[in-house]
Protein backbone atom coordinates (compact mmCIF):
# COMPACT_ATOMS: atom_id res chain seq x y z
CA UNK A 1 0.00 0.00 0.00
CA UNK A 2 1.38 3.58 -1.03
CA UNK A 3 0.50 6.47 1.36
CA UNK A 4 0.99 10.14 0.14
CA UNK A 5 0.52 13.04 2.67
CA UNK A 6 0.73 16.67 2.17
CA UNK A 7 1.06 19.31 4.52
CA UNK A 8 0.59 23.18 3.67
CA UNK A 9 -1.01 25.44 1.08
CA UNK A 10 -0.25 27.40 -1.95
CA UNK A 11 -1.13 30.22 -0.61
CA UNK A 12 3.10 31.19 -2.22
CA UNK A 13 2.10 30.08 -5.77
CA UNK A 14 -1.24 32.06 -5.43
CA UNK A 15 0.20 35.35 -4.56
CA UNK A 16 2.76 34.67 -7.15
CA UNK A 17 -0.18 33.82 -10.04
CA UNK A 18 -1.97 36.96 -8.63
CA UNK A 19 0.91 39.19 -8.97
CA UNK A 20 1.92 38.15 -12.15
CA UNK A 21 -1.44 39.47 -13.43
CA UNK A 22 0.03 43.03 -11.99
CA UNK A 23 3.09 42.93 -14.53
CA UNK A 24 3.37 45.40 -17.06
CA UNK A 25 4.49 43.35 -19.34
CA UNK A 26 2.59 45.17 -22.72
CA UNK A 27 3.39 48.28 -21.59
CA UNK A 28 7.29 47.67 -21.51
CA UNK A 29 6.55 45.53 -25.21
CA UNK A 30 4.68 49.15 -26.01
CA UNK A 31 7.95 51.61 -25.39
CA UNK A 32 10.30 49.00 -26.82
CA UNK A 33 8.03 48.53 -29.74
CA UNK A 34 7.70 52.36 -30.43
CA UNK A 35 11.53 52.60 -29.63
CA UNK A 36 12.64 49.80 -32.42
CA UNK A 37 10.38 51.58 -34.98
CA UNK A 38 12.59 54.63 -33.88
CA UNK A 39 16.17 52.80 -34.58
CA UNK A 40 14.81 50.94 -37.70
CA UNK A 41 13.82 54.58 -39.06
CA UNK A 42 17.10 55.79 -38.37
CA UNK A 43 19.27 52.63 -39.26
CA UNK A 44 17.44 52.65 -42.73
CA UNK A 45 19.52 53.17 -45.73
CA UNK A 46 17.62 56.27 -47.81
CA UNK A 47 17.10 56.66 -51.04
CA UNK A 48 14.23 58.16 -51.22
CA UNK A 49 13.32 57.36 -47.25
CA UNK A 50 9.94 55.52 -47.96
CA UNK A 51 10.94 52.72 -46.45
CA UNK A 52 12.72 54.80 -43.57
CA UNK A 53 9.50 56.26 -43.07
CA UNK A 54 7.19 53.01 -43.35
CA UNK A 55 8.13 51.12 -40.21
CA UNK A 56 5.47 50.60 -37.19
CA UNK A 57 5.13 47.45 -34.52
CA UNK A 58 2.04 45.81 -32.64
CA UNK A 59 2.14 44.03 -29.70
CA UNK A 60 0.08 40.92 -29.64
CA UNK A 61 -1.04 38.68 -26.77
CA UNK A 62 -0.13 34.78 -28.07
CA UNK A 63 -0.82 31.47 -26.50
CA UNK A 64 2.67 32.05 -24.80
CA UNK A 65 2.62 34.79 -24.12
CA UNK A 66 3.27 38.30 -25.61
CA UNK A 67 5.46 39.73 -28.46
CA UNK A 68 6.46 43.05 -30.76
CA UNK A 69 6.16 42.32 -34.00
CA UNK A 70 7.95 45.00 -35.98
CA UNK A 71 7.07 45.70 -40.01
CA UNK A 72 7.58 47.77 -42.71
CA UNK A 73 4.48 48.52 -45.21
CA UNK A 74 6.76 49.60 -48.29
CA UNK A 75 6.44 46.64 -50.88
CA UNK A 76 6.86 46.55 -54.10
CA UNK A 77 5.10 43.78 -56.44
CA UNK A 78 4.85 41.95 -53.21
CA UNK A 79 8.39 41.71 -51.75
CA UNK A 80 9.06 44.05 -48.78
CA UNK A 81 11.91 46.60 -49.68
CA UNK A 82 13.03 46.00 -46.00
CA UNK A 83 14.26 42.62 -46.76
CA UNK A 84 15.70 43.34 -50.38
CA UNK A 85 17.83 46.29 -48.53
CA UNK A 86 18.90 43.49 -46.12
CA UNK A 87 19.81 40.50 -47.62
CA UNK A 88 20.76 42.07 -51.10
CA UNK A 89 18.80 41.59 -54.64
CA UNK A 90 19.04 40.75 -58.48
CA UNK A 91 18.00 43.97 -60.85
CA UNK A 92 16.11 43.72 -63.45
CA UNK A 93 18.58 44.37 -65.55
CA UNK A 94 21.53 41.91 -64.52
CA UNK A 95 22.78 43.48 -61.86
CA UNK A 96 23.10 42.58 -58.32
CA UNK A 97 22.98 44.88 -54.70
CA UNK A 98 24.72 43.72 -51.80
CA UNK A 99 23.31 42.91 -48.61
CA UNK A 100 22.83 45.78 -46.16
CA UNK A 101 22.66 44.54 -42.51
CA UNK A 102 21.21 47.35 -41.08
CA UNK A 103 18.21 45.81 -38.93
CA UNK A 104 20.42 43.50 -36.35
CA UNK A 105 22.70 46.13 -35.58
CA UNK A 106 20.22 48.63 -34.93
CA UNK A 107 17.90 45.83 -33.04
CA UNK A 108 20.52 44.61 -30.76
CA UNK A 109 20.55 47.28 -28.29
CA UNK A 110 16.64 48.02 -28.37
CA UNK A 111 16.42 43.63 -27.58
CA UNK A 112 19.26 43.54 -24.87
CA UNK A 113 17.56 46.23 -23.06
CA UNK A 114 13.94 45.15 -23.48
CA UNK A 115 15.14 41.27 -22.21
CA UNK A 116 16.73 43.50 -18.97
CA UNK A 117 13.57 45.26 -18.54
CA UNK A 118 11.56 42.35 -18.76
CA UNK A 119 13.50 40.45 -15.90
CA UNK A 120 13.16 43.41 -13.75
CA UNK A 121 9.89 43.13 -14.20
CA UNK A 122 9.40 39.68 -13.70
CA UNK A 123 11.76 39.81 -10.69
CA UNK A 124 10.10 42.06 -9.04
CA UNK A 125 7.52 39.28 -8.12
Amino acid sequence: MITIKQSGNFNHTERLLAASKQMQIQNILSRYGSAGVTALSNATPRETGETALSWDYRVEKTQWGWSIVWTNSNVNNGTPIAILIQYGHGTGTGGYVPPNDFINPAMQPIVDQLAEDIWKEVSRL
